[in-house]
């Protein structure tokens, strides 16, 4: 019987990612000395007329990230995955939500996964990762990996879709492998199946 690469076979099982947030607290002591006469207190600023603060456009990471993509689209893309998938597990569901998608239907693999990450704000500018090619017309800013891997002979295609839309950040990761070939799929098929999902994985923000 074949036997899978490590890195392969590790995309059989779902993983689960943790992730923690920490919130810094600091408390005031009381002082001894006296405070001088002849100091002056400050006075505080007085708020700016009509001054307010927009709630972000995303309160929370979608509760149901198994549910972002169709079951049209899950099929097409990972033969023989059940549409349900696997639901991430954070320590912070508000913030960080996820799910994948995997399959080996006869001898090709498929492993599809969309994971969303919500910040309180707009992450403004920054620079795409210096080896993305940038994408337009999806959400603010997007950009595609893709990576071409041989391990014990057996390559490997993935894409990775990375979008920043508002106070979010959607990545989509789609690869596959065939085991009876020991080849990848084609890049246009790979490619083409991240930017796809991508696309509707963030049309579930907005419901």
């Amino acid at each position: 019987m074949r036997s899978l690469p490590l890195t392969l076979a590790a995309r059989l099982v779902p993983v689960a990612v943790l992730a923690a947030a920490g919130v810094a607290m600091t408390a005031a002591g009381d002082s001894d000395a006296q405070p001088q006469e002849s100091a002056a207190s400050p006075k505080p600023s007085a708020p700016a007329t009509g001054a307010t603060t927009a709630p972000p456009r995303y309160p929370k990471a979608p509760a149901q990230a198994c549910a972002t993509l169709p079951a049209d689209t899950v099929k097409k893309l990972v033969p023989g995955a059940a549409a349900a998938g696997n639901e991430l597990r954070t320590s912070d569901v508000s913030r960080r939500t996820g799910c994948s998608w995997h399959a080996l239907d006869d001898y090709d693999y498929r492993w599809l996964d969309v994971a969303y990450d919500v910040v309180s704000t707009s992450r403004g500018g920054g620079k795409d990762p210096e080896s993305a090619e940038p994408l337009s017309g999806l959400g603010d800013r997007a950009w595609l990996d893709e990576t071409l891997t041989t391990e014990d002979g057996q390559r490997m295609r993935e894409a990775v879709v990375t979008v920043r839309v508002a106070n979010a950040t959607v990545t989509v990761t789609y690869n596959g492998s065939d085991f009876g070939s020991h080849q990848a799929p084609p890049a246009a098929e790979i490619r083409e199946g991240a930017v796809g999902a991508a696309k509707k994985a963030v049309a579930a923000l907005d419901g």
